[in-house]
């Protein structure tokens, strides 16, 4: 089963080489050092799961899933597969992935860095058709921190998507808006006929945002879609006490920004929904994530 797998990129604690067989690996080679790069494309659901999506709509899931966190490990990741499979989205975008191991045959997994955690996409490959993909380097980063591209085909529209899990703390606000600045610059440079999706854990704060400032072209989903209160917080150690912090405290560290397709004739992808996920305790007394996911939905037109 593909949860069942997936559960032990979770679990794993250490890596053994002899035990993982890979169908194929690309390397990258940046600045004389060897960088992986973490891509799966998947199906996120068995053959006779319920199809949930019409053919105009496309789902997307973002989440830090917090993998750096042992306790309660085997609990949390089963409950991650759960709400994976359960959701089936096209595009899921998780951040803070430890350890990993081939999920199944169909799958390539490929680490992003040499670092003990990373970002990593599942794109299904029955509704997405992966192009290309580059890893991107923050030179700056004292944390490891990049951005993951992939260019893929949605029903005959090309998709650019990024994820990222910016420099965390506040003490790093100068290099986290250095790397805001970055994904924007790719964002716009994007050619004309593409859409272009980011989703990640940004770590910003809103003064941070405002200070760099967003491209007229660019949109945050959670102010384009009127800025539910439900879906403001995705890290709050009022409602989410998987973190024992003496303070209380809430930030809109996870953010989805789209920038759509402008040239004539090409269609438009429109955001209509957004929920967080993973809001639900578990048996263990904790949650899945410190931080809740993000699910979305949009609409081509």
């Amino acid at each position: 089963m593909y949860s069942e797998h997936l559960t032990q990129i979770l679990q794993t604690q250490t890596f053994k080489k002899n035990t993982v067989q890979l169908f194929k690996m690309f390397f990258f080679i940046m600045h004389l050092k060897y960088f992986f790069f973490a891509v799966a494309v998947a199906s996120l659901c068995s053959e006779n799961t319920r199809k949930t999506k019409e053919d105009d709509e496309l789902s997307l899931i973002t989440w830090n899933v917090d993998g750096i966190d042992d306790e309660d490990q085997p609990e949390r990741a089963r409950s991650l597969c759960s709400y994976l499979t359960s959701y089936a989205a096209d595009v899921v975008l998780l951040q803070e992935i430890v350890q990993w191991s081939l999920i199944r045959s169909r799958v390539l997994i490929l680490t992003g860095g040499e670092t003990g955690y990373f970002t990593m996409m599942l794109l299904k490959k029955t509704r997405l058709t992966l192009l290309d993909s580059e890893i991107v380097s923050f030179p700056n980063t004292h944390q490891g921190r990049s951005l993951l591209v992939a260019q893929v085909l949605f029903r005959g529209q090309k998709l650019c998507l990024m994820t990222s899990h910016f420099e965390s703390c506040k003490a790093n606000s100068t290099e986290r808006m250095r790397q805001l600045k970055k994904m924007m610059e790719r964002m716009s440079e994007a050619p004309d006929d593409v859409t272009v999706l980011f989703g990640g854990d940004t770590n910003l704060r809103d003064y941070e945002v405002t200070a760099v400032g967003i491209p007229s072209s660019v949109c945050d989903l959670w102010e384009q879609l009127g800025e539910p209160e439900k879906c403001r917080y995705t890290w709050d150690t009022g409602a989410n006490h998987n973190n024992e912090i003496a303070f209380k405290c809430r930030f809109r560290f996870d953010r989805v920004y789209l920038r759509r397709a402008c040239e004539d004739r090409v269609p438009r992808l429109n955001p209509h929904s957004m929920a967080l996920i993973g809001l639900e305790e578990l048996r263990c007394g904790r949650f899945t994530s410190d931080h809740w996911g993000i699910y979305c939905m949009f609409s081509v037109e």
